[in-house]
């Protein structure tokens, strides 16, 4: 199980109960001493290292989990989750993803998938565009209409997301950093 970010502390924690009751020995990494989740008595082992793949890599070499739980440590957790399966490590050590698999978290990160599978079960989402540049939100935000959300995909978490408060006219807004370079205006 990856733990990481507080406000994933109370999933993570129950997730944890849940898979002591139903016997799975569980295994933690988790980069914060100071959530509930890494408690002792939550988790048979508990590795406070950063959550990366290449320490999560090292925890899997040693530890040799039948399964991993990456849907309780956030945006973090996901990515490390999806570098381990596209670097073939999951295989290697036979561990299965549980909470979601690769596929499913790639159509959920995947703006236009993800909007492509709502509309293949009749959820109506509200309109968006992909766009890899200010000038291209802006036409979007065109066609679309105000207010505008500026988020880019492959953060599910919503990192460098941006609402901005512009004006047709306008040409620039500020927001954060995503090392994704295509957004969704939605």
């Amino acid at each position: 199980m990856i733990g990481q970010a507080a406000e994933f502390d109370y999933s993570g924690t129950q997730a944890a109960k849940a898979l002591r009751e139903e016997g799975y020995f569980v295994v933690l990494v988790n980069s914060n001493p100071a959530t509930i989740m890494t408690d002792p008595e939550l988790a048979d082992r508990t590795y406070i290292e950063p959550v990366t793949p290449e320490w999560v890599r090292k925890v899997i070499e040693r530890e040799r989990p039948d399964a991993l739980l990456p849907t309780m440590g956030g945006q973090t957790a996901l990515n490390v989750a999806m570098a381990l399966v596209e670097d073939g490590t999951l295989e290697r050590f036979g561990v299965e993803l549980i909470g979601a698999n690769a596929r499913a978290i790639q159509m959920a990160e995947d703006r236009a998938e993800f909007g492509a599978a709502m509309r293949r079960i009749g959820l109506a989402t509200p309109p968006g565009r992909t766009v890899a540049s200010v000038a291209d939100a802006l036409a979007a935000a065109g066609e679309t209409g105000f207010p505008a959300i500026i988020r880019p995909s492959y953060t599910l978490g919503g990192r460098a997301a941006a609402s901005p408060t512009i004006a047709p006219s306008s040409r620039s807004w500020s927001s954060g950093r995503s090392s994704c370079h295509r957004c969704t205006r939605r």
